[in-house]
């Protein structure tokens, strides 16, 4: 069975002075009014599984009001181990602290204990949106998926940040980006390259989901480079070449413009059912069955990737989503997995999956 989340402990976090949950083996249902704390529950178990949160919080948000620091506990049991995760939070200085077992540890090392797959109301636009939504998505899921990913993501950020701040001077030193192209090409190749190599672990995991939901429909996606090649099979080495001669090219752009035009941060997923682009033409509910396809492609990759089932975490989905899709992902949740679900109605579940779930009244 592997590892389980089983009790979570919130001291002076968001908006709860003390909280105490136990969660079940399978599924636990969160149910309350809305502005109780369910979201607020399931960021915790976010952060302490998968070493980030999905609202991009301040660390002084993370501390109840009138609190100088919170503290956020996860319990893991599971194969005779016993794994305590904590975060502490602190809003004067911002600061996050990360222990595992009482010891200091890094975000990016929570995920190699138990990985969480989070759905939330926001990822039923993830077709819709930007494309740095998308690009979140897969980062997001990288960060866990992928020892190293969290650094590659990081330094490329700080180049890029550092580049663009020399485009802005009125007069660019060209000697100095020129090494700065160098960086940014290095970088920016390795992340490409663990970037594209997931998603190809995903794609077709997406498309067979897909298919089954949509009663046979065709779906085909694909990552967009803004390098204007396609990345597939290609080296670093191959794709620090390419990235170094598009940066030469569009240098007098890139100039006027005062930024960096291309790079894994100018990158896009592109969804086509029927071969149509899915944004402008697929409807809303092929839309959400995208959203929902790549979901359960994450949990099977995640299973894939650590040996186990993730947790997941399923965030007042059930309200947005119609009866069928609503079957699909009850189906998908009786398979075994530990499930959080909240919700401001029982009557969204079957009977018979409440019967054997852990439910819990939030803010009685």
């Amino acid at each position: 069975m592997g590892l389980l989340a089983r009790s979570l402990s919130l001291t002076d976090w968001r908006n709860f002075p003390e909280q105490d949950l136990g969660l079940g083996q399978g599924l636990t249902v969160l149910v309350g009014r809305n502005a109780m704390g369910k979201t607020n529950t399931v960021e915790a178990l976010q952060l302490l599984t998968a070493g980030y949160s999905f609202r991009r919080p301040r660390s002084g948000q993370l501390v109840r009001e009138g609190a100088s620091k919170g503290r956020a506990r996860l319990r893991l049991e599971g194969d005779g181990r016993v794994v305590d995760l904590e975060c502490t939070a602190t809003s004067d200085p911002p600061r996050r602290h990360w222990r595992r077992n009482g010891k200091a540890c890094a975000p990016q090392d929570l995920p190699q204990t138990l990985m969480s797959v989070l759905f939330c109301p926001d990822d039923l636009s993830f077709v819709k949106r930007g494309a740095s939504y998308r690009r979140d998505e897969i980062d997001d899921f990288g960060r866990q998926a992928a020892p190293g990913y969290s650094r590659l993501l990081q330094a490329y950020g700080r180049a890029v940040d550092q580049r663009n701040r020399l485009l802005k001077e009125p007069y660019p030193d060209l000697s100095l980006l020129d090494a700065w192209d160098s960086s940014l090409a290095l970088g920016g190749s390795a992340l490409l390259v663990a970037r594209e190599r997931l998603f190809e672990r995903l794609r077709p995991r997406v498309v067979e989901v897909y298919g089954q939901l949509a009663a046979g429909e065709c779906l085909s996606c694909s990552y967009e480079s803004s390098l204007g090649i396609d990345l597939a099979g290609l080296s670093r080495e191959e794709v620090c070449d390419a990235f170094l001669a598009r940066l030469s090219k569009i240098r007098g752009d890139e100039l006027r413009r005062q930024q960096t035009l291309v790079g894994p941060q100018r990158d896009d997923l592109a969804f086509r059912v029927e071969g149509r682009d899915a944004r402008s033409f697929a409807s809303q509910g092929q839309q959400r069955t995208i959203v929902l396809a790549w979901k359960m492609a994450e949990v099977d990759l995640a299973r894939e990737v650590v040996g186990q089932l993730p947790l997941l975490l399923l965030d007042d989905v059930m309200s947005e989503l119609d009866a069928g899709r609503r079957g699909a992902m009850t189906r998908f949740v009786e398979e075994g997995m530990q499930t959080v679900v909240t919700t401001t109605n029982l009557g969204y579940f079957p009977e018979e999956l409440l019967a054997d779930a852990e439910v819990v009244h939030i803010g009685e």
